[in-house]
C-alpha cells in the first residue's frame, strides 16, 4: 500500500503544531516530513474570562497561515488535513470565532474534541509503537498541556480516559501570575489544587494500575531536556528516555526557585515555555508521586501523532 499524506494541527492551549508525515497503516510507520511548533497562548485569560482574547486570536491565526503555506508546499489536499483544537477552545464563550478563522484560512472545519477524545487521541499517538518487551503493558500515559491533563490506562484498546483542568497555563495563572518567584504558599496552593484534580481522575483512571507510565508534550519533554543536561533541544534523546521521581523533584524545585530569566537561559527551553515551566513541572511531579511510579517513560509521539493516525 501506498503511504498517505497527512498534514495534523494540535491547537491547544499554550502551543500550535503542525505535523506533515507520510503514514502506513499496513506496517504502522509515520515518517515525518516537517513537525514544527509555535507557542500562541490561545489560553490567555481563559480560565478567568472563558473568552479567547483578540490578541490570542490574532496570534493563532498568524501561526494557522503559515501553517497553510507550509502544507500547500508538502501538497496534502484538504481532505488529508485536520485540526483539532482542545482545552482551550472547549472552554470559551466565543469558540466560534475561533472555527470562523480556521474554516477561512485553512478551508477545513476545526474539531473541538472533548476532554476524554483528547485522551483516546494522545494514547493511539504515544502507544503505537511501544511493542515488544521494552515497555511492559498496561501503560498508563498523561499528557500535560496548557489548560487541561489527560490520563488514558490501556493496552491494545484503551480502558478508562479522563481530561481534568489542571494545566502549565492554567495553574500558572491561577497560582502564580505576577511572581517572580512563587512562594511556599502560593506553591500549597497549587499543589492542592493539582491533588483535587487527580482525585477527579482516579474516579474513572486507576491511577496506580500501569506498568509502565508515559509522559507526553512540552513539559514532560523540557523537563527530560533539563534532567538530561541536554545542550540544545534533541527530540531524539528525550524520545522514550526514563526519569526517575528524584530527577523530577531536583528539576522541579529548581524551576520554582529560578526566576524568568534564569528559566529562559536554560538551553532546552522554549522561550514561551519559560514562564508556564515551574507549574508544568509541578503537575508532572503531583502525578508521579500519587501513581507511586518509580520512573516515566517520555514520548515525543502524542497527540499530534494520534490526529495523524485518525486521518489516516
Amino acid at each position: 500500500m501506498t503511504a498517505t499524506r497527512v498534514a495534523a494541527i494540535d491547537c491547544g492551549t499554550n502551543s500550535i503544531r503542525l505535523l506533515i508525515a507520510d503514514l502506513d497503516p499496513e506496517t504502522g510507520a509515520i515518517a515525518d516530513r516537517d513537525r514544527r511548533m509555535i507557542i500562541n497562548r490561545l489560553g490567555q485569560g481563559v480560565d478567568k474570562t472563558r473568552r479567547l482574547a483578540p490578541e490570542a486570536l490574532e496570534r493563532t491565526f498568524a501561526a494557522c497561515r503559515e501553517y497553510a503555506a507550509v502544507i500547500a508546499e508538502h501538497g496534502v489536499g484538504p481532505d488529508r488535513i485536520r485540526l483539532v483544537a482542545t482545552s482551550a477552545s472547549r472552554d470559551a464563550e466565543n469558540a466560534e470565532e475561533f472555527r470562523k478563522g480556521v474554516r477561512e484560512i485553512l478551508g477545513v472545519e476545526p474539531r473541538v474534541v472533548s476532554g476524554e477524545e483528547e485522551a483516546h487521541l494522545s494514547f493511539i499517538g504515544a502507544t503505537k509503537e511501544l511493542t515488544g518487551g521494552a515497555f511492559e503493558p498496561p501503560y498508563l500515559v498523561f499528557d500535560v498541556g496548557g489548560g487541561s491533563t489527560e490520563f488514558v490506562l490501556g493496552h491494545e484498546d484503551v480502558e478508562a480516559a479522563r481530561s481534568v483542568d489542571i494545566g502549565c497555563v492554567r495553574i500558572t495563572e491561577r497560582h502564580f501570575a505576577g511572581a517572580e518567584l512563587p512562594t511556599l504558599s502560593q506553591i500549597s496552593a497549587a499543589q492542592a489544587d493539582i491533588r483535587a484534580a487527580l482525585d477527579q481522575a482516579s474516579e474513572v483512571v486507576p491511577l496506580d494500575r500501569a506498568a509502565t507510565l508515559v509522559g507526553l508534550a512540552g513539559t514532560v519533554t523540557t523537563v527530560a531536556g533539563i534532567a538530561l543536561g541536554l545542550p540544545e533541544y534533541d527530540s531524539a534523546a528525550i524520545h522514550h528516555s526514563r526519569l526517575s521521581v528524584e530527577a523530577v523533584r531536583e528539576v522541579t524545585g529548581r524551576l520554582l526557585s529560578s526566576t524568568h530569566e534564569q528559566r529562559a537561559a536554560i538551553p532546552v527551553m522554549h522561550p514561551g515555555r519559560a514562564d508556564v515551566i515551574a507549574a508544568g513541572a509541578l503537575v508532572l511531579l503531583e502525578i508521579m508521586e500519587r501513581t507511586g511510579a518509580a520512573e516515566v517513560v517520555v514520548s515525543e509521539h502524542d497527540i499530534l501523532d494520534g490526529i495523524a493516525w485518525s486521518i489516516a
